[in-house]
């Protein structure tokens, strides 16, 4: 597309939003400044760096498209593939086991801050946050129970790999001058009907209660739920209820993985609620087919209207976003592209809404007017805005990086 389309499509934008009283150079800049976590298993296919071993533990990876990166280098070298293309203001969340280990075997629950200095020195040349993760997944010790298993040998050994990732989080957040986000989930559930649904949930309570009582100032913990794993169908110990109550009675995050509900349950309408009663919202976002499939994140229904709740309730501020897919059937880097312009215009999307005039219609029992406007609204040309963040922000316009991902396959992934 040339310079001068893409400037004068804009300038037409920029006139027609302001009709509605849309500000669109402000939500350009609100565009920039909000972060975007990128999930570094995406690269890989969350195989990690400590076994190099296909998932287990209640999730699964589909597809075994070629160029899959095989070590922490290629990891990076892919990332930063991704970052060239994107405009905006990033960040990259880990899993523990992505670890420089090196040749000798660390289990997780030796795991330390030294494993994971070379990637705060990575992030740093690069001036970008890191986010982090605890893995209780894909290891001889995960099974069906892990901070929850009546065990003490093998809770002990989780609530310790646990502990140690709070720790490497809080190193993470203080090297960087920003907290760390760090993720809890656990896959830990019953493949039939449990007789002990009470016991397992005191048992993951008294075991968060444990984890969550160092204080580290620089990092800041947030619990995901889960409606269930593969092999562990018909009961979920952090069910979606348990983890509401937990965080709200302890004043702790909550991770809205919008893959994690039942595909009839609005999972924007959940952002209010919450809000209400937890300080802050962590958002893992992905494309559910039928299940938890982490399908690329799209352009769709169910993440415009996530991103507009969160705008609506003016609660940016007390939310962090996060990509969490793993597309192993397409290009890896293509999928990091789409997934991540995806959630950038719904973002703009929702920057973009006339929500002064809406909320003026809806203070005044106008609701045919309101209607209508949300209506007029979807067709607004918020495409033309979307081209001028890429160009003002020196990256590839519309569909012009295809290119560029596709020359990189051909000169890096498909020689590994």
């Amino acid at each position: 597309m040339k310079l001068e389309t893409i400037e004068k499509n804009y300038a037409i934008a920029k006139e027609r939003y302001a009709e509605l009283g849309v500000d669109t150079d402000k939500a350009i800049e609100l565009l920039e400044k909000t972060p975007i976590s990128l999930h570094c298993w995406q690269t890989d296919d969350v195989v990690g760096f400590e076994r190099n071993e296909a998932l287990s533990g209640g999730i699964q990876t589909t597809g075994n498209y070629p160029g899959r990166a095989r070590n922490i280098q290629e990891v990076r070298q892919d990332l930063d593939k991704v970052l060239s293309l994107l405009a905006g203001t990033m960040r990259v969340n880990l899993h523990e086991i992505y670890g420089e280990f090196g040749d000798k075997f660390v289990d997780r629950d030796q795991v330390e801050v030294s494993h994971f200095e070379g990637w705060m020195q990575w992030a740093k040349e690069r001036k970008l946050n890191l986010d982090f993760n605890s893995s209780s997944f894909s290891h001889p010790k995960s099974g069906s129970l892990t901070l929850s298993n009546p065990d003490k040998a093998i809770r002990e050994f989780w609530i310790e790999h646990t502990k140690r990732c709070r720790r490497i989080a809080d190193a993470m957040g203080k090297a960087q001058g920003d907290p760390c986000i760090m993720n809890i989930w656990v896959h830990d559930g019953s493949k039939d009907y449990p007789v002990e649904r009470y016991r397992y949930r005191q048992i993951l309570k008294e075991s968060l209660d444990e984890i969550l009582a160092e204080n580290l100032p620089d990092m800041k913990p947030c619990l995901e739920a889960k409606l269930f794993g593969i092999g562990l169908e018909a009961y979920t110990v952090g069910s979606h209820d348990f983890f509401a109550g937990y965080c709200s009675k302890n004043n702790v995050m909550y991770t809205l993985d919008t893959g994690h509900y039942e595909q009839t349950e609005n999972v924007s309408d959940m952002v209010s609620s919450l809000l209400l009663y937890v300080p802050e919202l962590m958002l893992h976002v992905s494309r559910p087919m039928h299940w938890d499939s982490d399908h690329v994140t799209l352009y769709d229904d169910n993440t415009r209207n996530l991103f507009t709740e969160l705008v609506r309730a003016d609660a940016l501020d007390r939310a962090h976003i996060g990509l969490d897919y793993f597309d192993a059937s397409i290009n890896r880097i293509g999928a990091y592209i789409v997934g991540v312009r995806g959630a950038q215009k719904s973002l703009l999307q929702a920057f973009l809404e006339p929500l002064a005039l809406l909320r003026k219609y809806e203070d005044e029992d106008k609701g045919f007017q309101r209607l209508a406007l949300m209506e007029e609204a979807k067709t607004l040309p918020l495409g033309a805005v979307y081209d001028y963040f890429q160009l003002k922000n020196n990256v590839p316009v519309g569909e012009s990086y295809l290119a560029e991902v596709e020359q990189y396959e051909k000169d890096v992934l498909s020689k590994r």
